[in-house]
């Protein structure tokens, strides 16, 4: 017997996933450029530039995918508007 879901699936618009898969390949990319840069013996400064470049990409990755839960949640009216917004926060809290 399967249980009901608590939570329904919400899935990001063939648009968005696009570019967030996008995103992501490039982060991948910039990733493997590191791990290259420390197999090189490249100098920490230049790494850690890079390491700071990929935190930001990533956080503009979380900060893209949270906006689209936000619109998908809050504009649904079987989910009481407080406990959405908690949840955002509880993700939001847990992705620092």
């Amino acid at each position: 017997m399967v249980e009901p879901q608590a939570n329904p699936a919400r899935t990001l618009s063939p648009e968005r996933r696009e570019d967030i898969l996008l995103r992501l390949r490039r982060i991948e990319g910039q990733v493997r450029g590191v791990q290259r840069m420390v197999d090189e013996g490249r100098d920490c400064r230049e790494i850690v530039t890079q390491v700071a470049a990929i935190k930001s990409a990533l956080a503009s990755v979380s900060s893209q995918v949270l906006q689209c839960y936000a619109r998908n949640c809050l504009g649904d009216d079987d989910l009481a508007r407080d406990q959405v917004i908690a949840e955002l926060i509880e993700l939001f809290q847990g992705a620092r």
